[in-house]
């Protein structure tokens, strides 16, 4: 049986009586995407920190490649790669020379720099840049030639802290389709995320953090049909309508009052659904019948919002006060062992200096 590619058993991190992480458990198959999603605080910065070596846990173990981030970090940082939520690229070099500059700190020779920049520039779509400097680069072109500098020396497991933070639709999207493309050629990888549909995409599997525990842990779509079935929704022209559209619905639903929900802000009124089609043709026959004007209608699924509120009880970009926030989670006190001190920008794949 192949052993996973990141392990956490009884993880443990304190900041003072502030426990961000609570005896986490958590294992992560080679070759897939593992969503670590939780709102600000919730521990999902401090395990990153944790697995690339930053952080020193205060009791439990972790795992990443097969080697313990306590007693072998030379060896994991030889075997990841980190993407922060900030570029670290020099603004004045074009791509190919920022990936060159990052081959030389990674202790490659010139010529074998030289043939792996070009072989990642033409892997991620920036063959063709030139010399445009990359302060001239857009966002998503940004984030693509970090991700190439991240695997330089192809690490086997790469970790994605918010990658698409303030990057518009088409960087977002330029992002999803490298990462995919990463997958695919058998990496592991752990994201972190704010943005639920970035998750619903590429995670194969989402563990939800919350308060320092794991309180959810499965696909997308195990976690969102645990949130209840297919629900139909009905948008009317006249909010006035709201009362007695909902009695109809439920009617031809068979739904009892309690599952039909109405927003009157929206004009909205929303019931559980289970046979599509069915539900579909009986709620348009009831209304059509009683003559309600409908601006629309229409058959939706879940979404892993939904799932995520109902497991945390807030939304994904929540700061719960009684829970340590973004500021709790940096730890005030150097690390031994030759850590990469906190704050450095994206930790690369290469050995640090001890």
């Amino acid at each position: 049986m192949t052993p996973p590619a990141i392990r956490l058993h009884h993880l443990t991190k304190s900041y003072g009586p502030r426990t961000v992480l609570d005896r986490v458990d958590l294992d992560v198959p080679a070759g897939s995407v593992l969503g670590l999603l939780g709102p600000n605080g919730a521990g999902k910065t401090t395990a990153v920190r944790i697995l690339t070596t930053l952080l020193r846990p205060d009791s439990g173990t972790a795992e990443v490649a097969g080697h313990d981030v306590l007693r072998d970090p030379h060896e994991v940082r030889r075997s990841i790669g980190l993407v922060g939520q900030s570029a670290a690229l020099d603004e004045v070099l074009d791509a190919r020379q920022n990936l060159v500059m990052f081959g030389r700190l990674h202790h490659l020779g010139v010529r074998a720099a030289r043939v792996r920049a070009d072989e990642l520039l033409e892997a991620f779509g920036l063959a063709g840049t030139g010399a445009k400097a990359v302060r001239d680069f857009s966002g998503g072109m940004r984030r693509r030639l970090d991700l190439a500098a991240s695997l330089l020396l192809a690490p086997p497991v790469l970790f994605l802290d918010e990658p698409t933070t303030g990057l518009d639709p088409q960087g977002r999207l330029d992002v999803w389709a490298a990462v995919r493309t990463l997958v695919g050629d058998g990496t592991t990888v752990l994201l972190t995320t704010q943005h639920l549909d970035e998750a619903d995409r590429l995670a194969d599997r989402v563990c939800v953090l919350d308060g320092g525990r794991v309180v959810a842990d499965g696909t997308p779509a195990a976690l969102k049909s645990a949130t209840g079935g297919d629900r139909i929704d009905v948008v009317l022209a006249d909010a006035a309508d709201l009362g007695r559209a909902a009695e109809l619905v439920g009617r031809a639903l068979g739904a009892p009052p309690a599952d039909v929900g109405t927003d009157v802000a929206a004009r909205r009124v929303t019931a559980p659904v289970t046979d599509r089609m069915g539900a579909l043709a009986a709620v348009v026959a009831a209304l059509t019948e009683a003559g309600l004007a409908v601006d629309d209608l229409g058959l939706r699924r879940p979404t892993l919002d939904e799932a995520y509120l109902r497991l945390t009880g807030h939304g994904a970009h929540s700061d719960d006060p009684a829970r340590p926030g973004p500021a709790a989670e940096q730890d005030p006190t150097p690390q031994p062992g030759g850590t990469v001190p906190a704050g450095s920008g994206t930790a690369r794949t290469a050995e640090e200096a001890a």
